[in-house]
């Protein structure tokens, strides 16, 4: 008989540990988990939040994260923010 995984929604917060695709960095609110998108790779538009413009549909751009999440929270990914690559490197 096949085990099946259990339903993500049932499972525990995997930890936020870097995946070979990440990197850390450091910034003036603390230290980030950050994943560069590529072109192509994203399916809606986001709003940065350093210049409040929009990042397109497609547009490579940057998505980090509170490496050690808020007090109360479980997961620094529901605190994930996308920026546009130029903004993220200009952001101290």
């Amino acid at each position: 008989m096949a085990h099946h995984r259990p339903s993500k929604h049932t499972r525990p917060a995997r930890p936020l540990g870097l995946a070979p695709y990440q990197t850390s960095a450091a910034k003036r609110d603390g230290r980030w988990v950050v994943r560069q998108i590529r072109a192509g790779q994203s399916t809606k538009d986001y709003r940065c939040p350093e210049c409040e413009r929009t990042i397109a549909i497609g547009a490579a751009h940057v998505v980090a994260w509170p490496h050690t999440p808020p007090i109360g929270a479980t997961s620094g990914l529901d605190f994930r923010r996308h920026f546009h690559t130029s903004c993220w490197k200009r952001r101290p």
